[in-house]
């Protein structure tokens, strides 16, 4: 097979294409919460381009700056650009291509959105730095993923009302949550680097604890969602599935046996988007 062929699955894999189930269903849920009814196509179609570009443009600028230290990892030593699978030029023009879809999505929706567009950009170039400094930089990998909702909240109706940040945050601890748990695959190699995360600075039983808390956090902001739009029984139900998978997704590993971890971070998590979605959906067609 010519290497032109194979250049699609290998820039699939570069942005980890399969992990969209656990960001598009929430800027999805956000577009359903807004008016608690399905917004037009138009508005699904570029609110789903812009996701795409967005989420390509952040991964791949992650891989560009993190290539050195992925290939001292055994983990990621095989991702694309260590690998040399892919080149950095390579890489920069799919970066390229990737703003040039989020920016044309961007301003197809609601004026606000393309001033605000920027927002987002500046924090996906932020972020793969941040390890190099503080074990903080879990906590604004939330915040980021957190944008998706608010974003496609506001490219629907212009307005960015309480209800959209407290789903925005639901979103953002989860994420940082499970990015605790992620953090144990490579706690080892970044002591010995010298790299900043939740469970290099403050152990495993840390990483644990901050899981649980912001989990915790999670399920009450999204009641907090229900209650402020006054939402019926079937966002009551996506909200208790929530919990109970989120149970389930700790009940998986304990500190001292990490065998299942995949499991609870790959699986369970992609549940959770996908069968909160389904009720949410559930309550906006009702």
């Amino acid at each position: 097979m010519s290497s032109v062929a194979v250049l699609p699955r290998r820039f699939a894999s570069l942005v980890k294409i399969e992990h969209t189930v656990f960001a598009l269903p929430f800027a999805y849920i956000g577009a359903l919460l807004c008016r608690n009814e399905v917004p037009s196509a138009h508005d699904l179609v570029w609110i789903t381009l812009a996701m795409v570009g967005a989420r390509s443009l952040a991964m791949s600028i992650n891989r560009l700056v993190d290539a050195e230290i992925d290939a001292r990892n055994p983990r990621t030593a095989t991702r694309e650009v260590p690998s040399g699978a892919l080149s950095r030029v390579q890489v920069v023009v799919f970066c390229a291509l990737a703003l040039a879809l989020y920016l044309v999505a961007c301003f197809q929706l609601d004026p606000i959105v393309r001033w605000l567009a920027p927002i987002p950009i500046v924090a996906f170039v932020v972020y793969p730095y941040l390890k190099r400094f503080t074990w903080l930089s879990h906590f604004w990998l939330g915040a980021v993923d957190g944008l998706a909702p608010v974003g496609a909240w506001v490219a629907i109706t212009g307005r960015l009302p309480w209800e959209a940040w407290a789903l925005g945050a639901a979103v953002a601890a989860w994420i940082t949550g499970f990015d605790l748990f992620y953090s144990l695959f490579d706690r080892e190699i970044d002591l010995q680097q010298g790299l900043h995360s939740v469970s290099a600075r403050f152990g495993v039983e840390g990483a644990f604890r901050g899981a649980r808390i912001l989990h915790a956090l999670t399920v009450v902001l999204l009641a907090a969602v229900g209650i402020g739009l006054d939402l019926t029984w079937p966002y009551w139900l996506g909200v208790i599935a929530v919990a109970v998978l989120l149970a389930y997704e700790h009940s998986l590993i304990r500190p001292g046996d990490l065998r299942r971890l995949d499991a609870a971070f790959f699986t369970v998590n992609g549940l959770i988007s996908v069968v909160f979605f389904a009720f949410v959906l559930a309550e906006a067609t009702l």
